[in-house]
Parts: structure tokens; C-alpha cells; sequence
């Protein structure tokens, strides 16, 4: 998992100038990439920066003088060989950082896939046909208003393929039946991709595929290569409209887009959340709301990431603050480029190259 990760954050940083060049929907802000790139590099620092397990001392009794010194002897962390354990702290850094649609939602993917693997110590055909259904689940109800042709379509295909390979395994728990399921999760979510274009009016008179899609199947590619030990398939992506290094940045040339981005962190009962989510739907478009976290705190309130595109911040964080303390408040102009540190992406980008 900490491969996986890894590998996406490098490819990621390799694609972001050219998915961003396609980003024109859901608003033609041009930072898919770049939202994307960053949320993943959360989730994979974080399981870089995790300190080490102790190293057992298996025989005490070498010690030079075992009375005196203290007994250093502690068991693996079991949460080191959980995967589900590994990918809730990976998607939890994600969700704390999460930018834009595309990271909010692929924060979202990761947190519901980590549930199905919880205390598992390996990934098979079955638990990776689970983990993708309740991931795809899980995004496709975060959003209040979902749309196909979008990385929800890709998210969908991917696990509607690696369930029909599973069920056709019957139990088989080889990484020869987790290989099938992988190459037929990948090759589903490439024609996923293909077929966004016609699924948006926007994509299909721009002539290209969707960015956030683009991004979600190099992201299950650089899964399928982090788990059976291959290569990305350089081939992968030959093809596709809008995607060719000569093709110009298509969102450059659209209008400027009215309005901001909010986002916050916010702690809400489950009824403040679902007033909280009819409320922005009056006031914006694109909400996005996802738990952070599986348990409630002492009052029995929950952790929510809160995404939103409005017109005006105002009433959107006032809204917000009549039901909680907002935490991790963003508002960005989505007219502009919303990369806080181009200079350190673009640096990722070329240490991957």
C-alpha cells in the first residue's frame, strides 16, 4: 500500500500539467491535476513519515546485564500489517488535505476502500472486489449532486470488473486470481475513461476525455503495478482525446468561472450534517461532504470534510458557523489556479521523471 501511494504521487506528478490541461469540468479551473497530485502526496507522506516498529529482542538474556536493563522487548504494531489500518491513516492525512473535487473525492475512495480491508494482512481477489465497491459506493453518495462521466464513472467500472472476475474465482485467494482482478479493474476504468467524452455536453464539444478520470486510472494502474511488481503500462493513457503533449491547454481558453471554492473541517451531529448539506445545496453547487474519522466524539458529533463551489463565501461560512467552529478553512477563487506551492509540485513532478 505504501508502494502504491508512493508510485501515484510520482505519477501524478509526472500527468498534473496535462490533466490539468483538460480540466474543464466541473468548472474549467484547470487544477485537477494539481488538486489530485496533492492529496495524494498526503496519503503517501503520511505512511513515509509513520515511525518505525521497535526491533524484538528475541533473547534478553544476551544482554550484558539483564537486571539493569530495562526490557526493551515489544511486539510488531499489528496496525504495520493491517491493510485496512494502513490505508484509514493514508486516507484520513488525505481528507485533512484533500483540494478540490478530485482530491476530495479520491480522500473519499480511499477512507470507504480502507474499510472492507480492515484486518486483513493481504489483499485478494475478494477483499479488492469489496474495497472498490464500497470506495465507488461511498463517492458516488459523498457528492449531493453526482454525475456520470466523471472519475465516479471510473471508480464504478473498476469495481464492477474486479467483482465479475472475483465471482467467477469462486474463493480462489491466489495472486493469480488478485492479478485478474487488477489487470480487469484497469482495463474498465480505461474504457470508462474513452467513454466520459460523450457523458458531458462540456467534454465532448472540448474534444477530451475527463481529467479527474485520467487521474483515477493512472492511480489504479500505479495499485495494479505496486502489487504485482510490474511496470506502469507506458501505453496506457496512447489515445485518448485531449491527452497528447501537442494538444493545447483546452481550459485556457474557456470563460473564467464565477465564484469561489470553500472548504473546511467541521465536527457535526448526523442531523447537523444532513441540515449542513441541504443548506449549501440552496446556496451552491458541487458539495461534497464526507466523514473524517469512523468514530463521534464525547457529544456524539462527527468529523465532516466540507467541499462547495459558491458564488459568495459570506453566507456559505456562515452557514457553516451557525452549526459548528469550522477548522482548516480554504476559500479559493476558482478563476484561478489554486496551487499554494507550484514551484514544490512542479519539483515532485521532475524528481519523478
Amino acid at each position: 500500500m505504501k508502494r502504491w501511494l508512493g508510485k501515484a504521487e510520482t505519477a501524478l506528478g509526472n500527468h498534473s500539467d496535462r490533466l490539468n490541461a483538460i480540466n474543464i469540468f466541473p468548472v474549467a479551473d484547470g487544477d485537477t491535476g494539481t488538486n489530485l497530485y496533492l492529496t495524494v502526496r498526503a496519503a503517501a507522506r503520511s505512511l513515509q513519515d509513520a515511525a518505525p516498529v521497535p526491533a524484538r529482542i528475541q533473547n534478553p538474556a544476551q544482554m550484558q546485564d539483564p537486571a539493569r536493563t530495562p526490557d526493551l522487548r515489544q511486539a510488531p504494531d499489528p496496525a504495520q500489517n493491517d491493510v485496512g489500518a494502513v490505508l484509514a491513516k493514508a486516507g484520513q492525512a488525505a481528507m485533512e488535505q484533500a483540494r478540490g473535487n478530485s482530491g476530495t473525492l479520491f480522500s473519499v475512495f480511499l477512507c470507504a476502500a480502507a474499510e472492507p480491508l480492515s484486518g486483513h494482512t493481504r489483499l485478494t481477489s475478494t477483499t479488492l472486489a469489496a474495497a472498490l465497491n464500497r470506495a465507488q459506493i461511498r463517492a458516488w453518495s459523498a457528492l449531493s449532486d453526482p454525475v456520470p462521466g466523471t472519475m465516479l464513472s471510473v471508480m464504478e467500472a473498476a469495481a464492477r470488473a474486479a467483482a465479475a472476475v472475483d465471482a467467477g474465482q469462486n474463493g480462489n485467494d491466489s495472486n493469480y486470481a488478485l492479478g485478474l482482478a487488477l489487470d480487469a479493474a484497469v482495463e474498465a476504468a480505461l474504457v470508462a475513461v474513452v467513454r466520459t467524452e460523450a457523458q458531458l455536453d462540456a467534454l465532448q464539444a472540448a474534444h477530451v476525455v475527463d481529467a479527474g478520470g485520467v487521474g483515477m486510472l493512472l492511480i489504479l494502474d500505479c495499485l495494479r503495478s505496486a502489487v504485482l511488481g510490474v511496470e506502469l503500462q507506458s501505453e496506457l493513457l496512447d489515445g485518448l482525446h485531449g491527452y497528447d503533449l501537442q494538444d493545447p491547454h483546452i481550459h485556457a481558453d474557456m470563460p473564467d468561472d464565477d465564484g469561489v471554492e470553500v472548504m473546511c473541517t467541521i465536527s457535526l451531529s448526523p442531523l447537523d450534517a444532513a441540515t449542513l448539506r441541504q443548506r449549501l445545496d440552496e446556496l451552491g453547487d458541487s458539495v461534497i461532504m464526507s466523514q473524517v474519522g469512523p468514530s463521534p466524539d464525547a457529544d456524539g458529533r462527527y468529523r465532516w470534510r466540507v467541499h462547495v463551489h459558491v458564488l459568495d463565501s459570506g453566507p456559505a461560512l456562515e452557514t457553516i458557523s451557525s452549526l459548528g467552529d469550522p477548522a482548516d478553512v480554504s476559500v479559493s477563487e476558482l478563476a484561478l489556479p489554486r496551487d499554494p506551492n507550484p514551484v514544490e509540485a512542479d519539483a515532485g513532478s521532475r524528481e519523478g521523471r
